[in-house]
C-alpha cells in the first residue's frame, strides 16, 4: 500500500506543479484514489488527527474568511492601503517592505494564514490604486508570513505541536527562535529588490493621485467597523489565549463569524462571497493524499532513514534535521510532516551525548519546517490561501513562479539557520 500511496501522490503533485490542470480537481482525485484502493480508511481521514483531515485548519480559514468579508464592506481596507501607500511616498518597494514588516510581525501574534486572509485585501487595493501588478506582493507577503510565524509558538502550527511534544513553552519559543527569525527577516528584505525585479515601476500620475486621496473618507459604515473592532479583538485575544481557554483556534474564529453574522444582520450572499470554497476543497484533498503517506509509514521510513545517516553524531543530527526538514516541509506541507517527526526526534533526544543543549534538535525541527513552507506553492497552508486570492483576484501564480522564488527564500533562510545552530548549541552552548 505504501507504492499506491507514494504514487498517487507524486502523479497528484505533478499535476499541480505542471499547472495545467485545476489543483483543487487534482487533490480531490488523488484522495478519491487513495480512498478506493484502498489505502486508508474513512475512519482515517474524518476522524484521525494524525491522518484525517485538520478540521481546524479548514474551519479557521472558513471562520476568518467569513470575518474577512464582513470587514471588508466597512471599506477599512481601503482605508489602510490607502494610508500605507501614503506613509510610503507612493514607492511600490517602500509599500512592499512596510507590508512585509508588517505582515511578519502579525504572523508572530496570530497564524500566518489569517494575517495573510487580512493583509492580502490591503495588497490588492494599494496595487490596484497605482495599477501595478500584485502578484510580487502577496507573494513576498506569504514569505514574510511563514518567516514571521517561526517566532512564536502561536505563530505556526508546526511550532504547537512541537511545544506540545516537547513541553517548550511561549517564552522558550519567543528566546531561541525570534533572534535567527529576525536575522532572516532583515536578509530577506535585502533581498526583495533581486528576487522581484522590475515590480516597482509605477506611473508618478497614479502615485499624485494615490497621495491626494482622503483616507478617513475611504470608510463606508463607522458603526459596522466598530462592531468587527470589537468582535477581531474578542477572536485576537482568544487566538493567543487559547490553551488557557481550552479552545482551538478553528472554534474561536467560527464563534467571531457567528457573532458578527448576528450583529451585522448581513445577506448571506454579503458574508459568504469572500468564502475560498476551492481552497478549502484543495486542502481537504491534499491533506488525505498526505494522510496516507503518513499512515502507510512512507513518511516515518523517510525520516527516520535520513536521520540514522548522522551515526549518532550531534551536530551533525542537528544540521540533518534541519536540511532534511526544509525541502521535506516544503513538498508535503509542514503539519503532517512535523507530526510524524516529533517521535523520532523526542527519541533521538535521548540518544544524543549530554553536553548537547537538550532542545537543540527541536529548534533544527522548528526551524525546517518552518522556514521549509516557503519552499513550494503548497508547503505551508497561507501559500495555498494567498495563491486562491490571487487566482479570484485577477493575479493568478502559478506553481512554478511561487517556487522559483520560494526555493531562494527557503536557501537563504536555511543558510543563515545553520551558523546560529551551531554557534548557539556547540560553540557556545
Amino acid at each position: 500500500m505504501t507504492f499506491f500511496a507514494v504514487a498517487v501522490f507524486v502523479i497528484a503533485y505533478g499535476f499541480i506543479a505542471a499547472d495545467r490542470v485545476n489543483k483543487t480537481l487534482v487533490a480531490l482525485t488523488g484522495a478519491a484514489a487513495v480512498v478506493i484502493l484502498p489505502v486508508i480508511s474513512s475512519d482515517d481521514i474524518f476522524y484521525s488527527r494524525r491522518t484525517g483531515i485538520d478540521w481546524d485548519v479548514i474551519f479557521l480559514l472558513l471562520g476568518m474568511m467569513i470575518i474577512v468579508s464582513v470587514l471588508r464592506q466597512t471599506g477599512v481596507f481601503e482605508y489602510v492601503a490607502i494610508w500605507s501607500a501614503k506613509r510610503a511616498q507612493g514607492s511600490p518597494l517602500r509599500i512592499m517592505i512596510l507590508l512585509v514588516l508588517v505582515t511578519a510581525v502579525a504572523s508572530a501574534l496570530l497564524d500566518n494564514v489569517t494575517t495573510v486572509l487580512l493583509i492580502a485585501p490591503v495588497t490588492l487595493l494599494v496595487c490596484d490604486r497605482l495599477e501595478i501588478n500584485a502578484a510580487p506582493f502577496l507573494m513576498a507577503e506569504v514569505f514574510a508570513s511563514n518567516i514571521g510565524g517561526a517566532a512564536t509558538l502561536v505563530g505556526d502550527p508546526p511550532n504547537i505541536i512541537i511545544a506540545s511534544r516537547a513541553g517548550l513553552s511561549f517564552n522558550a519559543f519567543l528566546a531561541h527562535m525570534a533572534p535567527i527569525v529576525a536575522i532572516v527577516l532583515v536578509a530577506f528584505i535585502a533581498l526583495l529588490p533581486r528576487l522581484f525585479p522590475g515590480s516597482f515601476t509605477v506611473d508618478p500620475d497614479r502615485v499624485d493621485d494615490m497621495m491626494a486621496l482622503e483616507e478617513r473618507e475611504a470608510i463606508q459604515d463607522r458603526r459596522l467597523l466598530i462592531k468587527c473592532g470589537v468582535v477581531l479583538a474578542g477572536v485576537f485575544a482568544g487566538f493567543i489565549g487559547h490553551s488557557a481557554l481550552n479552545l482551538e483556534p478553528s472554534v474561536v474564529a467560527l464563534l467571531g463569524a457567528g457573532v458578527l453574522i448576528v450583529i451585522s444582520k448581513m445577506e448571506r450572499s454579503d458574508y459568504l462571497s469572500g468564502v475560498e470554497w476551492e481552497t478549502l476543497l484543495f486542502f481537504a484533498g491534499l491533506f488525505v493524499m498526505v494522510g496516507a503517506l503518513v499512515d502507510t509509514g512512507a513518511i516515518a521510513a523517510l525520516a527516520k532513514g535520513a536521520t540514522e545517516l548522522t551515526g549518532g553524531n550531534a551536530l551533525l543530527t542537528t544540521m540533518g534535521i534541519l536540511g532534511v526538514s526544509a525541502p521535506v516541509s516544503g513538498i508535503i506541507d509542514n503539519i503532517p510532516y512535523v507530526a510524524t517527526m516529533t517521535p523520532i526526534v523526542a527519541e533521538l533526544s535521548t540518544t544524543l551525548p549530554n553536553d548537547l543543549h537538550p532542545d537543540a534538535l527541536w529548534w533544527a525541527l522548528a526551524l525546517g519546517a518552518d522556514f521549509g513552507g516557503n519552499l513550494t506553492a503548497v508547503g505551508a497552508s497561507a501559500n495555498v490561501v494567498m495563491l486562491g486570492i490571487a487566482r479570484r483576484a485577477g493575479n493568478p501564480i502559478t506553481f512554478w513562479e511561487f517556487t522559483r522564488k520560494g526555493i531562494v527564500v527557503t536557501a537563504v533562510s536555511v543558510a543563515l539557520a545553520a551558523p546560529y545552530l551551531w554557534l548557539r548549541y556547540f560553540v557556545f552552548g
